[in-house]
């Protein structure tokens, strides 16, 4: 038996974005009708909406667009640590409780409930921490807040680390229900032309134990 969380917050026109990034929104070209056989919509959005995956040609020109990743960061074992404690920025210290044998993925649960309306207060990664994962073998990094930086960053040093060490990231993620431990992280990005980034449905899985049966009565 298996059970999946899925991590991915609703996609919607009120979802949370970053100011100046293109909101959700949807229309509807064609309607079923006597004379129309289906429903169709067309999509409007910021690629950074919702959960999504950041490229490299995010934070830096002429680095890979998200058609041209390699996927296999996005797919396998993964940690969720909490640092609930954290408000500013994710430092090693918060992360060190569940550092032992660190799978690829690591991610990061720093609110008790993931934002649901736009606010540049939510904790971002310590550049120092991005090069310790990466010490440690990890490949992908994520958390449940807009930015690996924090909204007032200019310089982005951490987007700048995720470059230096060829790390993957995902954001907006939406953890509030997921307890500490190890998984299974399926969160694969769309193959966009040139994009800088895709939405990921990103769900975790887990193998679950069986409840032992009642014991038979002699």
């Amino acid at each position: 038996m298996t059970r999946l969380w899925d991590i991915s917050p609703t996609i919607s026109p009120s979802a949370p974005i970053f100011p100046g990034d293109a909101p959700y929104s949807l229309e509807w070209t064609a309607r079923l009708g006597p004379d129309c056989p289906v429903n169709l919509s067309a999509v409007r959005m910021s690629p950074h909406v919702g959960a999504h995956a950041d490229a490299p040609l995010h934070y830096a020109n002429h680095a890979p667009s998200i058609d041209t990743v390699d996927l296999a960061p996005y797919l396998g074992p993964c940690r969720v640590i909490h640092a609930l404690d954290c408000e500013d920025l994710i430092a090693v210290r918060h992360l060190l409780h569940a550092q032992a044998n660190l799978p690829p993925r690591v991610l990061v649960r720093t609110r008790h409930q993931a934002l649901t309306v736009w606010s540049a207060q939510f904790a971002a990664f310590a550049p120092d921490t991005v090069d310790w994962l990466a010490a440690h073998g990890v490949r992908l990094i994520g958390l449940d807040t807009p930015s690996v930086d924090p909204a007032s960053s200019k310089t982005l040093d951490s987007h700048s680390r995720l470059l230096r060490h060829d790390l993957r990231v995902l954001e907006n993620l939406v953890l509030d229900d997921v307890p500490e431990g190890d998984y299974e992280l399926i969160a694969l990005p769309l193959k966009l032309l040139g994009a800088c980034a895709s939405p990921v449905r990103a769900v975790l899985r887990r193998a679950v134990s069986p409840a032992p049966s009642p014991a038979q009565s002699p």
